[in-house]
């Protein structure tokens, strides 16, 4: 990396204004229907594309290759993508080793500056990436674009938390001292995103680290290399100095590893599977030679989420909110609702018009802004038919229950609904991450709470109910970490739902919260006498 004064690559701006959540796009409106059918077609005509590693500034190309899919049409390769080896995580590290000892020290203002100025790109091109969301990943048009204002809303709020956080300082001053609180940049990251919010999860990991005054090497999912790559270009057009994020799609088993064990990294952030998490905090938690510190992990990892439904409540709403939370984006977010708990009164209707609502539910090319896409690969499609088979066995099946075939041979499943599933079976305890849903009979309120709290995860979970003594107690009793009251449980908002969980879910990490900035920092008191 060269050296060279951070200011003069990046344009100085400071926030304006507080913080206030990215609109949604109303595609009802003819404008912005119109805009991203233009943009479908334009990024349509750029899929294909090879993509470098860049480490240090150095674009790099491998024997290896990652092609990325379109899942809704896997004949159709997206981007290919250089493969990232064992061999290559010494190279990143130093690469990235490097440009910390520019970065950590630069002024707060200037990182501020390059996730404003990245923020300002992201808006003027935001039908483009959320076309990349559509080919990439499969995700309609509203669920692309949640993606993206996400995405936003990370650079924006973190920009004014990473002021905040330089401004602190001791909550008071002892007498005869001048005392300060100072929270300082750890070092060099390893930033390991999932492939289901490509461009926000990957984004706001990344950003959180580096206006901090760290350093990342970020390894994006296989399944969606592209939109990182694609982010990464917005951060270097942004201003950002060479090897401040170093980008390298590899696999997890050797390049991935490699990072995690390395001696000189000093945290990793993730976001995936349990058994992924698990693995790299038991990788994380053996000391190297040569390692001087404790890495931190900051691990998301799922959940098996529940939607509490009790007879009092507006069951329209509480129908349609359970609609939304498990079929939204074909179930593939791990704060989908993969149980509905619903109480013996009303169990019957409930699953009636459950059953109805689901089988209306359109399934087919998000690029057509179907409701349901593909689930995101072949692997993804063949356990979907697995689990439909158990719940079969398990319970009484509703609604769907198949695959859905199409001209292009995407890996679409239609909205899944098993009814009078036992709240112990592997329907409801185990993570499926698709259009699958366990709806499980309660009785009495106390009893939902129970069959609620009986998994290993703790993400999301939500309550209808007009009762505010339930409410009540469901804050108290219901063991998650983001709780939903009458609305759906997905849906967190930069801000206002501090997104993490708790057990097996992660380490309640709080993502787009005021305290997420200091998992990525270490506090440090000074203390000078007055003379």
């Amino acid at each position: 990396m060269a050296t060279m004064e951070i200011s003069t690559v990046i344009p100085a701006r400071m926030p304006k204004g507080e913080f206030r959540n990215e609109p949604f796009l109303d595609f009802s409106r003819e404008e912005n229907a119109r805009a991203m059918r233009e943009a479908l077609t334009h990024v349509g005509d750029q899929l294909g594309q090879e993509y470098d590693l860049v480490i240090g500034g150095r674009r790099i190309r491998t024997e290896g290759k990652i092609r990325s899919l379109n899942p809704a049409n896997p004949a159709q390769v997206v981007g290919v993508h250089q493969k990232a080896g064992a061999e290559h995580a010494e190279v990143a590290m130093q690469a990235a080793l490097e440009a910390f000892e520019i970065w950590r020290i630069a002024p707060v203002e200037e990182r501020v500056s390059l996730l404003l100025r990245t923020a300002e790109l992201l808006r003027q091109r935001k039908f483009d990436f959320c076309a990349w969301l559509t080919y990439e990943v499969g995700k309609n048009w509203g669920e692309a674009d949640a993606d993206v204002g996400e995405t936003i809303d990370f650079l924006e709020f973190y920009a004014r938390e990473a002021l905040r956080l330089a401004a602190m300082t001791t909550p008071i001053q002892y007498p005869g001292e001048r005392n300060s609180l100072l929270y300082l940049p750890l070092g060099v990251g390893a930033v390991i995103p999932p492939w289901n919010f490509p461009l926000a999860i990957m984004a706001g990991m990344t950003v959180a680290a580096v206006v901090t005054g760290n350093t990342v090497v970020l390894k994006p999912s296989s399944d969606s290399p592209t939109i990182a790559a694609r982010f990464f270009n917005l951060l270097e057009e942004a201003g950002l100095p060479p090897g401040v994020v170093n980008f390298c799609p590899g696999s997890g088993a050797t390049f991935g590893n490699a990072l995690v064990e390395h001696p000189k990294t000093r945290f990793i952030a993730f976001t995936g599977s349990k058994e992924v998490g698990l693995d790299i905090h038991a990788r994380a938690a053996q000391p190297r030679p040569g390692q001087i510190w404790i890495k931190r992990t900051v691990l998301e990892m799922g959940g098996k989420d529940s939607i509490i439904v009790e007879a009092d409540c507006d069951l329209d709403a509480a129908v349609t909110g359970v609609l939304q939370s498990a079929f939204g984006f074909s179930g593939q977010k791990c704060s989908a609702c993969s149980r509905a708990i619903v109480d013996d009164k009303i169990y019957d209707i409930f699953v009636d018009r459950l059953r109805e609502r689901a089988k209306q539910l359109q399934v087919g090319n998000p690029a057509a802004n179907a409701y349901i896409g593909p689930v995101v690969n072949q692997s993804a499609y063949e356990s979907m038919l697995r689990y439909i088979e158990i719940g079969k066995r398990e319970g009484r099946l509703v609604a769907g229950g198949h695959a859905v075939e199409t001209p292009e041979q995407g890996y679409f499943i239609a909205a899944t609904v098993f009814a009078d599933v036992a709240p112990d079976a592997r329907l409801a305890q185990e993570e499926i991450f698709g259009p699958i849903l366990a709806v499980i009979r309660s009785r009495g309120f106390e009893h939902a709470l129970a069959i609620a709290n009986n998994t290993e995860y703790g993400l999301t979970g939500a309550v209808y109910t007009a009762s505010r003594e339930k409410l009540d107690m469901a804050r108290r009793d219901f063991h998650v970490g983001n709780l939903y009251f009458n609305r759906k449980c997905t849906g967190a908002m930069v801000g206002a739902h501090p997104f993490g969980g708790f057990n097996m879910s992660g380490t309640d990490s709080k993502a787009g919260g005021p305290d997420y900035l200091h998992l990525f920092t270490q506090a440090k008191s000074v203390a000078e006498k007055i003379i």
